[in-house]
C-alpha cells in the first residue's frame, strides 16, 4: 500500500538518496553535483515556505519511494498561473505506479490552487518520463536542441504542458 503526504524532515535522507541517484546515474536532472541532506532540507523548506508542495510516496514499510514538487515556472508576474514540476522515484521502485500516483496528486494540488498550466521539461532521451506525461494528458509543445550537457554528451530538452482548467481568462479576483 502506498501513502502520499507532504514531506517532513524525517524524509530528507531518502529524498537526498533519490535525488543523488538521479544526479549520478540519469539525465532526469541536468545537475552533476551530489548534495548533502542539509541541501535537500533547505530545498524542501524553501518550497514549502513559498507555498509549494513537496509530496512523498511512502510504502507500507515506511520507506519514501519517491517525491514530487512544483514551483514557479518563471519569475515574472505574467507566469504566475503556470508551474513547473519535478518527480523522482527511487530506482528500486521504478515501474510500480509511484510516479503516476505522485503526478496525479501533484496535478490535483495544482488545480486546487488555481494553477492554469503545468510544465514538464524532459530530456529527449527519457522515453519513460515522456510516456508517463502523455498518459496524464500532457502534450509535447516544443524541443530545444543541445541546450544541456551531461555524461559528455549534448542533451535535448522537450517541453510538455498540461492545461489544468478550462477558464478562458485569468480570474483576477483569485490573484
Amino acid at each position: 500500500m502506498l501513502h502520499l503526504r507532504d514531506a517532513c524532515p524525517a524524509d530528507i535522507p531518502r529524498i537526498t538518496a533519490i535525488y543523488n541517484h538521479a544526479v549520478e546515474h540519469t539525465t532526469a536532472i541536468w545537475n552533476e553535483t551530489v548534495v548533502d541532506e542539509a541541501n535537500r532540507l533547505a530545498w524542501v523548506r524553501e518550497r514549502q515556505q513559498a507555498g509549494n508542495p513537496v509530496l512523498v510516496a511512502v510504502t507500507a514499510a515506511g520507506d519514501v519511494a519517491g517525491y514530487a514538487s512544483f514551483g514557479p515556472w518563471r519569475v515574472w508576474d505574467g507566469y504566475r498561473h503556470t508551474v513547473e514540476h519535478c518527480v523522482y522515484v527511487h530506482p528500486e521502485a521504478h515501474r510500480q505506479g509511484i510516479g503516476l500516483a505522485l503526478m496525479r496528486a501533484l496535478i490535483a494540488r495544482a488545480r486546487a490552487e488555481g494553477k492554469h498550466v503545468m510544465v514538464a521539461g524532459i530530456d529527449a532521451g527519457n522515453t519513460a518520463s515522456a510516456a508517463l506525461h502523455r498518459q496524464l494528458g500532457f502534450e509535447e509543445t516544443g524541443a530545444m536542441k543541445e541546450v544541456g550537457t551531461k555524461f559528455g554528451q549534448w542533451l535535448d530538452l522537450v517541453f510538455f504542458c498540461l492545461t489544468l482548467d478550462t477558464r478562458p481568462t485569468p480570474d483576477r479576483d483569485a490573484e
